[in-house]
């Protein structure tokens, strides 16, 4: 891909940015939220998530692809957020230091045992590079599939779109929005733990997952009117 260090001016100084896909995902997204945003908070999305993601990024054949997924998931929510998109389940964000384990077992269990009755997010305040392998292991032994997630950093638009805020060990890194939900699940942190350990973690969340469940009326079996 072409190379193109824009700088301060449209993204981060030092940031050798790749201007053909950039430019073809501006576009694209423009055309998915025509009329909700402008051409330049596109760009300025685009710009940011491919510059965060770079950060952590090991493996930089799927960069492509999770910019994309980063990038209009974080557009999505500044659109709930701001109402200009209806929604009409509950929104619940799941947020640990890394998102390597626990908030996306949380994410992922959440998003089974509701039956797509919620919407799930995961971030991390200081997102890892990859996975934790046990932790994809584990949730495989139940028919989960993570292999094609990756950590996220926490920004601000998926904090303001969701109803639920659950944090699992990120202390005071997730900002307060009134009218907001907040809950603190106080889960070991699986990182190089044994997969006995993260085992153990994953049925700790499973137990979490269907209480919050019963409260938002998205359990299996059940479905109320948000």
């Amino acid at each position: 891909m072409d190379q193109l260090d824009v700088g301060s001016r449209r993204g981060l100084p030092g940031i050798a940015y790749p201007e053909r896909f950039l430019r073809a995902l501006t576009e694209e997204l423009s055309a998915d939220f025509h009329g909700i945003f402008a051409a330049e908070t596109i760009e300025r999305y685009v710009l940011e998530s491919y510059a965060a993601l770079l950060r952590t990024s090991v493996v930089k054949g799927h960069l492509v692809t999770r910019v994309t997924r980063f990038a209009k998931d974080r557009l999505h929510a500044l659109a709930e957020a701001k109402g200009a998109i209806p929604q009409d389940r509950p929104s619940v964000l799941f947020v640990c230091v890394q998102n390597a384990g626990r908030s996306q077992m949380a994410a992922a269990i959440t998003a089974e045992r509701s039956g797509g009755r919620v919407l799930v997010r995961s971030a991390g305040s200081m997102p890892a590079a990859s996975l934790n392998p046990a932790v994809v292991s584990s949730m495989a032994e139940i028919g989960l599939d993570l292999t094609e997630e990756f950590p996220k950093p926490l920004t601000d638009d998926v904090v303001r779109a969701a109803d639920v805020v659950v944090t699992m060990g990120c202390g005071d890194a997730c900002p307060i929005y009134p009218g907001k939900h907040y809950e603190d699940w106080q889960l070991d942190d699986p990182e190089h733990a044994s997969s006995d350990s993260a085992r153990r973690v994953r049925d700790e969340i499973t137990a979490h997952v269907d209480r919050l469940l019963e409260q938002l009326g998205a359990a299996p079996g059940a479905m109320q009117p948000r």
